[in-house]
Parts: structure tokens; C-alpha cells; sequence
């Protein structure tokens, strides 16, 4: 994978987590409107907004602890 395709990857990522962290904001500040009694034990879910399928794929020498080797 060469550098640019890792640069376009992590922007991606970023973006999607930014994305998906706003509408979540915004979900818990709603509920703690409507209903501050059933607000802490409220649930979330990401769906599009979910990075969990773009972690991972950048591992490679760049990214691994050298003092590990």
C-alpha cells in the first residue's frame, strides 16, 4: 500500500468517525430533551457512520513498534 492510498484511508477514517461523533451529539442531546430520565441508559448505534471496518488496514512497517522487533 503505498503512501498516498494510506493518507487517503486515515482521511476517510477521520472523516467518518467526525461524522458519525455529530450525529451522535445530537441523538443524546435529543433523548436528554424528550426524556432526562431515560437519557444516561439511552443506545447507539453508528450504522453508516461506524469506522470499525477501516481499522486495521494500514499495517505495515510504517506503523508497527520498533522495539518490538
Amino acid at each position: 500500500m503505498d503512501q498516498k492510498d494510506k493518507r487517503q484511508l486515515r482521511r476517510l477514517k477521520r472523516d467518518i468517525k467526525r461524522t458519525g461523533n455529530k450525529r451522535r451529539r445530537q441523538v443524546l442531546k435529543r433523548d436528554l430533551t424528550d426524556s432526562p430520565e431515560d437519557a444516561p441508559h439511552a443506545e447507539f448505534d453508528f450504522g453508516r457512520s461506524s469506522s470499525a471496518t477501516l481499522n486495521g488496514l494500514d499495517e505495515d512497517a510504517t506503523r508497527k513498534d520498533r522495539k518490538r522487533s
